[in-house]
């Protein structure tokens, strides 16, 4: 099917479901619809006396590679020997950083997806931010020009901020009861590629991230309940979200010679789209061989063992587990791949731990005929 992006803009207004998901590859045009689906949704409320700026809050959410916009480098500061990075003013931050007091939690997100030694500093009237990095022996590198990844990792953490805080009060049913009334008639959160920088462990922390917050978000098709759009070049952030939120299909984003675009449902397991499963075989076998088995292996390894289930027809990816220890070993892997990544915890397994994945890997390769 031909279509304009303004066309696929409707049709995604049009469906019921709470997460819809997009799959495109780079310089398809994900960013692209994210601004024409932004527009789609002010343009429904063009007799609104408000300005666009209050109309795009109001209706909804996106990060794009426009949310970037809200951040600049001093060049002023920079020319003089100083990096810091500018919070352009805007409601967002500003209800984030200085009413509900949330620059730590800001913090320990861009730690979690980059390390615990890279530490942002906000300035009092959160206005600015610097950088600086710890060293051993208590010692800290003060004034430092943090890379392109890590200052989209740090704006991704302000929007994952923001949007938990915004899950958090809708799902306050009493909206008397709420701190703000500012989203009350949200009716999208829509996610452009947020993943572009982060390795493959981030990556899928980001993925169980994702899909933890929206899972509490309240849901019914009956309501005006915030519904997600997420679009994503990446096949394995793509295959973490499909199998975390449970997801019956999802979407491949095309566009044509002639200009036109196509939005192709993918129903079934995301591997019928990517033939992930390989790669995930490919990155596990890796590991094992190499001993560099980290605790994200334990989720890789849930996942492959879920494809191979739904490819052979179990109703349970359990069942693929040896029998005599199948109750020991679904908790652990449930245990392993579920637990939140967050910055506290160890990414290196104990050795038993390690040899749990090289046993399961080397049984589903054995037992369930992978050539």
């Amino acid at each position: 099917m031909n279509a304009t992006l303004r066309n696929i803009a409707e049709k995604l207004d049009k469906n019921n479901r709470k997460v819809q998901l997009i799959y495109a590859f780079n310089g398809t045009g994900k960013t692209r619809l994210s601004q024409t689906f932004k527009n789609l949704i002010i343009s429904q409320h063009k007799d609104d006396k408000e300005n666009n700026a209050a109309l795009t809050r109001h209706n909804i959410l996106y990060y794009n590679a426009f949310t970037e916009d809200l951040f600049a480098w001093n060049n002023d500061k920079h020319q003089e020997g100083e990096h810091q990075l500018i919070i352009q003013p805007n409601s967002f931050t500003d209800w984030i950083l200085k009413d509900q007091g949330q620059d730590q939690n800001i913090v320990r997100y861009f730690q979690s997806y980059t390390h615990q030694r890279l530490l942002p500093h906000f300035n009092e009237d959160f206005s600015a931010i610097t950088f600086s990095l710890a060293g051993d022996n208590d010692q800290r590198i003060d004034n430092i020009k943090i890379s392109k990844g890590e200052e989209n990792n740090l704006i991704w953490s302000v929007f994952f901020t923001l949007i938990n805080l915004v899950i958090a009060e809708r799902n306050i049913t009493d909206k008397s009861e709420r701190s703000t009334n500012e989203f009350d008639h949200l009716r999208y959160i829509f996610i452009d590629d947020p993943v572009s920088s982060l390795d493959e462990n981030h990556l899928i922390q980001l993925a169980v991230d994702i899909a933890q917050l929206i899972e509490s978000s309240e849901f019914e098709p009956s309501r005006t309940d915030i519904k997600f759009i997420i679009t994503t070049h990446n096949p394995l952030f793509y295959n973490v979200l499909y199998n975390e939120l449970n997801l019956k299909n999802g979407y491949i984003l095309r566009r044509f010679e002639n200009g036109k675009f196509s939005l192709e449902e993918k129903k079934g397991d995301s591997n019928r789209s990517f033939f992930y499963h390989l790669y995930l075989k490919q990155l596990l076998q890796e590991a094992v061989k190499e001993n560099k088995i980290e605790k994200y292996h334990f989720t890789l390894l849930r996942n492959l063992y879920e494809k191979t289930a739904s490819f052979l027809g179990y109703p349970q990816w359990s069942d693929l587990l040896p029998g005599d220890k199948k109750l020991y070993l679904t908790r652990i892997i449930n245990f392993t791949s579920h637990s939140t990544l967050s910055n506290e915890m160890v990414s290196e397994p104990s050795e038993p731990e390690k040899q749990t994945v090289a046993f399961l890997l080397n049984h589903l390769l054995k037992n369930y005929n992978f050539k």
